[in-house]
Order: C-alpha cells, then structure tokens, then sequence
C-alpha cells in the first residue's frame, strides 16, 4: 500500500486503462490490496475535491487542517490505545488489529510524501490519508469483517460518502465476481444493498474527529454517527469466515493465490 498514496491527487482526470489493469491484477490475486489505491486513483474524478472542499469548510476539518493532525500518529501509539476503557472505540481498534494481525505502521512511509509540498497540496494529502487511515476504523465502526463480503461492504457502506468512481466499481466488479464465485446460499446482492443504504443514512465519515470518537464506547458512537447493525452479513459471516480459511490454506498449499477461471 505504501506507495499508492501519493497518485490519489485533486485532479479530475480519469484513466480507464489503468483501471482496467489494476482491476485484472486484483482479481488474479486479491492480496495484492495496492491495486484497490491503483484503482481509485485512476478513476476519482473530482470527487476527492469535492470531498476536501467540503471537509476544509467543516468545523472538525478547520481545526484538524490548522493543528496538522495526523490520524496515523494516534492509530499507531498502541499504549494510547491500550490505555483506553475496555468498551471504548479505540480500546476494540486495538483488539481488531490484534486479532486480524494488522498493523497501522505499515502506512507511515506513504503519509511522509506530502512534507515538502505546497500548503494546498500537503493539506489535501492530510485529509486523503486520513480517509484511507479510518478504513480498518470503519470495519470496528460497521461491524463488517474483512473477509471478501465483508470488504466490499465496508466500502460500500462508506461510498455514498465519497461518491469515488474508483470504489464504485470496485463495488460492482466485486459483487457479481462474489455472486459468481461464492456458494449460493450467500447473499451477496442482499447485503451490499443493506450496506449502501445504511451507509446513506450515517453521519459524513470523512468529516468525522476520530479521535474524540476513539475514547467513547463504541455503542456511543455508532448512535452518534446512526450506524445501524449490518444483519444481512452478520447471518453469513460465520460462513464467510470459513470460506476465507479455506481459500487461505490452498494459498499456503500452493504458495500463490488461485487464479480465476
């Protein structure tokens, strides 16, 4: 991912054919998670700006701009985070990244880039990395996991905040490669449709003071920001989670990702 960060620009211009190469590339191996930034990038538009435009005229985002806040350095001081109450949003980041063995040091490299810029462009750059910082925020936040159904929900859920090109067709590309690759009785189409429209009625996630929220408990914050429970998933992720077991143990039987038919 480190190296992505920097293409996601305020410019309008779309490229289709790079697109179209990083979509290929992810779907011969969905590991490869830097083609999802490829992707967005390439096909954002403006809506990115639009997006800046209307964080810098936002009370939370004049205050996160002039302070130079970075999102990263608090979800990366894990004694802060294991510091924080047991119920907290922070204190279950914490838990998540864990569990899932992940870790958000990964992206300091990439959030550097923008230090030598321009006023303007280092202070898009802020507002870009801290959209691409809160994804794993958004999974605690929805409750939707990280298995395939469950990240194309997440991004579903939060792309009526954005309105990225990028991401919707990564949405759609998704949802009938999962609807043709997955069993029958998951309900791809059912679920996706449950995390669009309730990611339309929560708060503006890019605008949201993450860091005000990661001390509350999470219950809190999800009634703040009306997140409602994802119940269509929450029915199949046992199931999904099976699934992604399994198509982990043939990528350490073979040693590489299965290639799509």
């Amino acid at each position: 991912m480190q190296g992505e960060t920097a293409q996601i620009s305020e410019t309008g211009r779309i490229r289709p054919l790079a697109a179209y190469r990083a979509i290929r590339a992810l779907f011969k191996n969905k590991e490869d998670t830097g083609q999802v930034f490829k992707i967005v990038a390439a096909l954002q538009g403006n809506s990115m700006a639009n997006c800046m435009a209307r964080f810098r005229s936002s009370p939370v985002g004049r205050q996160v701009l002039a302070e130079n806040r970075q999102l990263l350095a608090t979800l990366c001081n894990r004694e802060y985070l294991r510091s924080l109450p047991e119920d907290s949003f922070g204190r279950i980041y914490h838990r998540f990244l864990e569990t899932e063995g992940l870790s958000a040091e990964g992206l300091v490299d990439a959030s550097k880039e923008s230090q030598h810029w321009e006023k303007r462009q280092a202070e898009f750059a802020l507002f870009a990395s801290r959209v691409r910082d809160s994804h794993d925020l958004n999974h605690v936040l929805t409750g939707y996991g990280r298995n395939p159904l469950g990240e194309i929900c997440v991004l579903t859920f939060a792309y009526p905040h954005t309105r990225n090109r990028g991401i919707g067709v990564l949405i759609l590309a998704g949802m009938f490669k999962f609807k043709k690759d997955l069993p029958r009785e998951i309900p791809v189409f059912r679920a996706i449709l449950e995390a669009y429209r309730n990611g339309k009625k929560a708060a503006w996630l890019p605008g949201v003071d993450w860091e005000a929220m990661l001390k509350l408990p999470l219950d809190e914050v999800r009634r703040t920001l009306n997140i409602k429970p994802p119940l269509v998933y929450r029915r199949v992720e046992a199931r999904m989670i099976e699934l992604e077991a399994e198509y982990q143990r043939k990528i350490a039987g073979t040693g590489h990702a299965p290639q799509p038919a």
